[in-house]
């Protein structure tokens, strides 16, 4: 490169109605020079200035820079209104550095222009003491540029000395009035600075952008790759009507249309200066404000952030950046907002949202202001995401307990579980419950299953104390009644708060949530997510969230309400099956009227029952109290013997089992009591053909748990005759049903789930018998790689640090079980073409396996209601993406 003359090509201008020459390459410019050139593409009223490329920024120092700059700046002058040098109203310049880097360490360079004869006519518009501090600024700018020059150059005696003058010019900043003029000030610190800078205005551009030059240079990483931006100086308390700001696009929380920032009335970085809500600009300049801002958004797509000033009551850009603290919704919104109008098309809208961002809208949040004062304490694992307050209870009856006499006292409801771990029985609780704190177990816990269920929160603290009616989390104690404040963000650290903090409650409707449910069901193809539901109250919340059924309905959930428990116990400490009968025939009306719920919401689509699964001792008494109201109940009826508290006993410890997981349950129990599923079978088909009746659309689907061969099914599903017994099938207790009605058939299906390997290796034979495979992923990761989804944290932090897994098992689908669920699915299909296939495990919510199953050619997928929007943002997002490769 020549000197003067053939640096001019390297030197770029830019305006309001000028971008940079076509043919450029833009690269050459560093992001902050790209970003300039953006606002001018736009249009917008931005600073005027120029780049000097890539090309020529690290080698300046032999050129003639201000002679080749001097026609651009007078360009840049006749467009602002002031002179570079001008002794009355001068014009003062910035440089930024200008790498491809995101993040850079470059100094704030600003104020060049500011010397010995144009100071007086700054200080008369700014004030002597602005002019003073910018004075300041100027000179910490150029010390960290030299310091850094020394640091490379290795000038260790010339280091510290810069240092120290740097220490003293910040020290300097930090107060309010300075005891010293500006002219006091340029005299103090040019020795540290390069000769002569404060002599001439020119003259301190052409060294400054030499010096930075030069850092450029000596930097081994950004030398050939970095430019530099050189634009005006402005101030918002330069002459009447100036003003300063900086303002988001809209509300990066709620997400309206509203520009949300502040602007200083005739003020410019000053300190103690009050800001005034963006809003109450002058309503011209607010007016040019909001189209700058939908301009913006429409260019980037996003949300951004912008400064302004206001000087001699002109408008001026200087920067526009990416926001990143934004909420979900605040995305969401702005999407929805650029989709209406035609910006973006539906598909950009769904690819833009990573499917685990909508639990921020889905899960209440904590107002982090409310807990400045409260202590707290960090960590655990993650069980089901989202924000619980409430006092505490070390047990089910005890939270129940408190629960009614809130109710009828008109106290605070919210109550929070807090246990080692959870099972059946305290599934009640956790409904009533804001959340549960566990200590055993992790993501695939119980407890955390069932809160991701119901949209609670699950938080699993390995190092929590449990002694009693007193827990012990590191530094912080928690009695029972106490109040505790629980937060497990989808990403982040989780954190519990002895005390009340505030929340904020999500709003599916108001957040834009349904209407992005919407469209991401646009995008999907045949495959669609259903969702687990147990009650009408579950299955509408899916519904409303996206759900096209119900893939798995756990009919043993059903049992625990109070005024069931004990009837269900009553059947399984039963002698005879006469007496099992008489008990099932008092649960047969409440689950008929479960299922006519569940059908009824979910008219018109698919709602797959499964048959009782859990181990029969899981409904049994656990404690004392328990057992005290089951004595109570079986004394209550009449005829029947009466039984002491030590025969009950008995019969339950009969019914304990070393491993419950692999015993009496599921389809084992349905051979060995067939009037189980008799009754369960009975009271589908009833609340089938009484909606029939009310010409309400009914797709019931059965499911039978835990098959491990096609035979166990057959005898299910079709019956059998031996030599002085009979099975019946429930095809003919279905048949029977729909005699005794004189209904009309209604079409169904009866299927399996695939829980174990050997179901899965079998399923050929299998879907000779079965019309649907639901695989039960939990189970079959289980039984797969002989692990317990409740013990495993014990020993999985051994495991991750030898890398000998990746990921949690319970979450992420491991190969071994990819391989048994393929292998499943092409067997079940080569026997039964037309066999539909879903998975309606834990894993169902995670976008990994959700297109593992897609591409495994299986049909639905289905998970909590709560995580149903997460699955179909995965779904769609899969789709868009197949889409755009065929």
């Amino acid at each position: 490169m020549g000197k003067g003359h053939a640096m001019k090509e390297n030197i770029h201008f830019f305006s309001q109605n000028q971008t940079v020459k076509k043919g450029v390459d833009l690269e050459k410019l560093g992001q902050r020079g790209r970003q300039a050139n953006e606002f001018a593409e736009l249009a917008l009223p931005i600073l005027p200035g120029f780049i000097i490329d890539a090309d020529a920024a690290a080698s300046l120092g032999k050129e003639k820079v201000f002679e080749a700059i001097r026609p651009t700046v007078k360009k840049i002058e006749e467009i602002v209104g002031k002179r570079l040098g001008d002794a009355a109203n001068p014009l003062l310049w910035k440089i930024v550095v200008s790498p491809n880097l995101a993040i850079s360490n470059y100094p704030t360079l600003h104020n060049f222009g500011l010397a010995k004869d144009t100071v007086e006519g700054f200080a008369s518009w700014v004030g002597a003491n602005f002019a003073a501090h910018e004075v300041l600024f100027l000179v910490r700018g150029m010390l960290a540029v030299e310091e850094k020059i020394a640091q490379v150059e290795e000038r260790a005696k010339d280091l510290e000395t810069l240092h120290q003058a740097s220490i003293a010019v910040s020290k300097a900043l930090g107060a309010e009035k300075l005891a010293k003029t500006a002219a006091a000030l340029m005299d103090e610190y040019a020795p540290y600075l390069p000769e002569g800078f404060f002599a001439s205005a020119s003259g301190q551009l052409e060294t400054a952008l030499k010096r930075v030059s030069r850092l450029i240079e000596l930097d081994e990483q950004d030398a050939e790759d970095t430019a530099l931006l050189v634009q005006p100086m402005v101030y918002g308390n330069y002459g009447k009507g100036s003003a300063s700001g900086a303002f988001f696009t809209r509300d990066v929380v709620s997400g309206e249309r509203r520009l949300q920032g502040e602007f200083y009335q005739e003020r410019f970085n000053e300190i103690g200066a009050v800001g005034k809500d963006i809003n109450a600009i002058e309503p011209a300049y607010l007016k040019e404000l909001e189209k700058i801002a939908r301009k913006l958004e429409d260019r980037h797509k996003e949300i951004r952030q912008i400064r302004f000033t206001v000087e001699n009551k002109k408008l001026w850009l200087i920067e526009q950046r990416q926001v990143v603290a934004k909420s979900t919704q605040a995305d969401l919104k702005l999407l929805l907002d650029l989709c209406s109008r035609k910006v973006v098309d539906e598909a950009f809208v769904v690819q833009s949202i990573a499917p685990g961002r909508l639990n921020e809208i889905l899960h209440p949040v904590v107002n982090l202001a409310s807990v400045k004062k409260l202590a707290g304490v960090s960590g655990g694992i993650a069980g089901a995401p989202g924000a619980a307050i409430g006092r505490v209870y070390f047990s089910t009856e005890a939270l129940l307990e408190a629960h009614r006499n809130a109710q009828q006292r008109g106290e605070d409801k919210r109550l929070i579980l807090v246990m080692p771990a959870t099972f059946a029985e305290d599934v009640k609780a956790i409904e009533v419950a804001q959340g549960v704190l566990s200590c055993e177990g992790g993501y695939s816990a119980h407890a955390s299953v069932v809160a991701r269920q119901y949209g609670k929160v699950s938080l699993v603290k390995p190092e929590m104390k449990i002694r009693g009616k007193k827990a012990v989390i590191g530094d912080l104690a928690l009695a029972e009644g106490d109040y505790v404040t629980i937060n497990v963000p989808y990403y982040g650290e989780p954190q519990i708060w002895a005390g009340k903090a505030d929340l904020i409650e999500p709003d599916p409707k108001d957040s834009g949530l349904l209407d992005f449910i919407a469209l991401a069901k646009g995008q999907m193809g045949h495959f669609h997510v259903r969702a687990n539901a147990d009650s009408p109250r579950d299955a509408a919340l899916a519904l409303m969230f996206g759900a096209e059924g119900i893939g798995l309905c756990r009919t043993e959930h059903m049992f625990f309400n109070e005024k069931r428990i004990n009837v269900i116990r009553e059947m399984i400490l039963a002698d005879t099956r006469e007496e099992r009968v008489k008990a099932l025939d008092k649960l047969k009306p409440m689950q008929r009227d479960d299922f006519y719920g569940l059908f009824k919401t979910m008219a018109g689509k698919e709602v797959t029952i499964r048959l009782l699964d859990a181990p029969l001792h899981e409904f049994l008494p656990h404690n004392s109290g328990e057992m005290d109201a089951l004595i109570a109940h079986l004394g209550a009826r009449k005829g029947a013997p009466k039984l002491s508290k030590a025969e009950i006993q008995a019969r339950c410890d009969a019914l304990a089992e070393f491993n419950p997981m692999l015993g009496h349950r599921g389809c084992r129990i349905a051979v060995s009591y067939p009037e189980i599923y008799e009754m369960q079978v009975r009271a589908i088909f009833e609340a089938v053909y009484k909606l029939q009746k009310e010409k309400v659309d009914v797709r019931p689907e059965v499911m039978i748990p835990i098959v491990m061969n096609a035979a166990e099914l057959k005898l299910i599903v079709f019956g059998k005759k031996i030599e002085g017994k009979t099975y019946r099938g429930l095809v003919d207790i279905e048949e029977e049903v729909r005699k005794e009605l004189g209904a009309k058939p209604v079409p169904f299906k009866i299927g399996t789930m695939i829980e174990l390997p050997a179901a899965a290796l079998g399923a050929g034979e299998i879907a000779r018998y079965s019309e649907f495979f639901s695989f039960g992923t939990n189970d079959l990761t289980q039984t797969t790689l002989g692990i317990s989804r409740d013990d495993f944290n014990t020993f999985m932090p051994d495991y991750s640090l030898y890398d000998l897994v990746e990921g949690n098992p319970f979450s992420v689908l491991t190969p071994a079980v990819k391989d048994l669920v393929q292998v499943a699915v092409r067997r079940g299909k080569l026997s039964r073409p037309g066999l539909v296939t879903g998975l309606c495990g834990e894993h169902g919510a995670n976008p990994d396996n959700i297109r593992f199953c897609m591409e495994a050619g299986l049909d639905y997928v289905s998970c909590s209601p709560y995580q149903v929007p997460l699955s179909i943002t995965a779904v769609a997002q899969a789709e868009i993406e197949r889409r755009a490769g065929a």
